[in-house]
């Protein structure tokens, strides 16, 4: 007997499209447009499963999200929406949705999602929903297709104290996201507990860590708690950990794999009880071949690796973006401004070199050093213009942007050079063709916008070629339906 899919949608294309696809995976599929006959089925104890959006005409499915899981808690509930926010991610996994699905959407994705919901059902309802002054915030804008992966993921996670390794460019929220994962998971009601591997002298870095007894090295006057101890029952986060030295990296691995640590001066064991989240704008694998971070403490923190996505790969947000910054401005007391759509245009074409970081800093100029409340392209150019030309960007003896070879050759002359009198590891040539391949064909998916039949055209290569291009470097590939 084949499963059975309730589907909701008010919009007749969408419910056509869904109820065809899955029909053809072999499913019975009923569909509606409303609530009332969504919940009249399922009290009837009708369908294995349910697809739904999340506002129809007679109502939202998150109020109805509740009931349903008190009256059947095996039932599997996956939540479509076109509002693609961070708090529609987040209230689907507090309400008990088995999954949360941005419109537009794959097909195959989404039967996936249901073949995996059905082999394993989640029972029961996700408990301890956040304060509603954090509902209410927005800890994280966009909703471009690469923030929505990035919404989902952090959705699973919430209800989780799996160790979460962040990478991502400067200036692309690494903290940010660190601090969500914190105020709506299960540990909010902890500490949230920073510490930046790079800002502190090595030599201090263990004391920062694990604290120090008194007199355990010269200037040591008083016992002081470390960050761990400061972040007993929360989230500790360890930014820039591949700055972190070698020494410090094996006590963290013997924290992380036995649970406890010694003060430093200190030896009683001490239990801990945080959950790790590390942050990195380098590539922690290279720094591995290159004998600078320990591969064990690697695998140790990227249980759940999140790769957030540099400004120029989500440019769709960049007006969502920048009214949020305008409105923080105002909050903070500068003028009310407003883009037009030629500054919006400037903006888009520009690549963002500081990325989110840089935006806002670009905002608050525009709202504290122009009178126009509506802020021309002019304006932007001339702001952009001066960015660019105070920035330490890759220019020839011309002034001109260096090319890809000339960047190549300048990296590889910086690589060599820091080995002092030694040799980089054997398998350059591989490494060095890994690095380049990755973002080239994550370029060209995104520019396709994950079309890999149009990217391998692009790139002049096989569809299987590129497909296991794709698997062989864990490239996330992000489709959608028009």
């Amino acid at each position: 007997m084949s499963m059975q899919i309730l589907v909701a949608d008010d919009d007749s294309a969408i419910r056509t499209v869904v109820s065809q696809a899955l029909m053809r995976a072999g499913f019975e599929v009923r569909v509606t447009s409303n609530i009332a006959t969504l919940w009249r089925w399922i009290s009837a104890g009708e369908g294995d499963l349910v697809i739904t959006d999340v506002l129809m005409p007679d109502g939202n499915a998150f109020d109805t999200l509740p009931r349903i899981k008190n009256s059947r808690p095996d039932l599997p509930v996956i939540v479509m929406s076109a509002q693609n926010t961070f708090m529609t991610a987040i209230k689907a996994s507090e309400k008990g949705a088995y999954d949360y699905i941005p419109k537009p959407f794959d097909l195959i994705e989404l039967v996936a999602i249901v073949r995996r919901a059905l082999s394993e059902p989640r029972p029961g309802a996700q408990a301890g929903a956040p304060p509603e002054e954090l509902q209410d915030s927005m800890p994280l804008v966009g909703r471009s297709p690469a923030m929505q992966d990035i919404y989902r993921a952090l959705a699973r996670m919430m209800q989780t104290d799996l160790t979460v390794t962040i990478t991502g460019e400067s200036g692309t929220g690494k903290e940010l996201v660190a601090r969500a994962l914190h105020d709506y998971g299960r540990r909010r009601k902890g500490p949230f507990v920073a510490i930046n591997m790079a800002a502190i002298p090595r030599e201090l870095i263990e004391s920062e860590l694990f604290g120090h007894e008194k007199g355990a090295f010269t200037g040591a006057q008083a016992r002081t708690s470390g960050r761990f101890e400061q972040a007993e029952g929360g989230t500790l986060f360890l930014d820039e950990i591949g700055d972190m030295p070698m020494e410090a990296q094996t006590r963290l691995l013997r924290v992380l794999q036995q649970g406890e640590y010694t003060v430093v001066g200190g030896r009683t064991p001490i239990a801990t009880d945080v959950r790790i989240v590390a942050a990195t704008n380098k590539d922690l694998r290279q720094l591995i071949s290159r004998g600078l971070f320990r591969e064990d403490l690697f695998y140790r923190l990227n249980v759940v690796p999140l790769r957030l996505p540099p400004m120029r790969e989500r440019v769709e947000d960049l007006a969502d973006l920048a009214r949020h910054f305008f409105a923080r401005a105002e909050k903070e007391g500068l003028p009310r401004k407003t883009l037009n759509q030629g500054a919006l245009d400037v903006m888009r074409r520009y690549s963002w070199p500081g990325n989110v970081r840089e935006l806002e800093n670009l905002v608050r100029r525009l709202s504290a050093l122009y009178p126009q409340d509506e802020i021309t392209a002019e304006l932007v150019e001339h702001e952009l213009s001066n960015d660019a030309a105070s920035s330490p960007a890759m220019e020839n003896d011309r002034g001109r942007p260096i090319d890809l070879s000339a960047a190549v050759e300048r990296y590889l002359a910086d690589y060599f050079a820091s080995f002092g009198e030694g040799l980089p590891p054997p398998g350059l040539h591989d490494r060095i063709l890994r690095d380049v391949e990755y973002p080239l064909i994550a370029a060209a998916l995104a520019a396709t916008r994950g079309n890999q039949v149009r990217a391998a055209e692009l790139l002049g290569v096989n569809r299987n070629t590129l497909r296991k291009k794709i698997r062989d470097l864990d490239i996330s590939v992000v489709r959608s339906i028009r």
